[in-house]
């Protein structure tokens, strides 16, 4: 089961005011939802945002994954700050690290060879007299 943070309609008719929901991603928008975590209101002046940091802090340590509009909310809330501070850093292999590279070694096409080049003449008279 996949739950995601997302936001649920509610207002009147040209007047939306969202929950801010933790749900199952296949249950319909305006249906079923595992736990109401905040509010937002985008009508008021200025719009209006209220976030439980604490319950949403629990649910994405626990792999729940917010719509992009939601991680937007997150972030002026400041529990998307506190939720990246927490997580480990990727570890990513250092010798590509270092390359600025990550791809691996295996996927890498092979590189061309450069094409044979003649071997230089050997000096003509006219060249040596030119060096003196």
């Amino acid at each position: 089961m996949t739950v995601k943070l997302r936001l649920m309609r509610m207002g009147k008719k040209k007047q939306p005011t969202y929950r801010v929901v933790v749900a199952d991603s296949r249950s319909p928008r305006d249906g079923r939802f595992i736990e109401a975590v905040g509010t937002y209101e985008p009508r008021m002046e200025p719009s209006t945002i209220e976030i439980d940091n604490a319950r949403v802090l629990g649910w994405l340590a626990k792999g729940a994954q917010p719509t992009e509009t939601v991680r937007k909310l997150l972030v002026v809330s400041g529990a998307w700050e506190q939720f990246e501070s927490t997580r480990p850093a990727k570890v990513v292999s250092q010798r590509y690290a270092r390359a600025g590279r990550a791809i691996s070694p295996a996927k890498k096409a092979p590189a061309k060879k450069a094409p044979a080049t003649k071997a230089p003449a050997a000096e003509t008279a006219d060249d040596a007299e030119a060096e003196s």
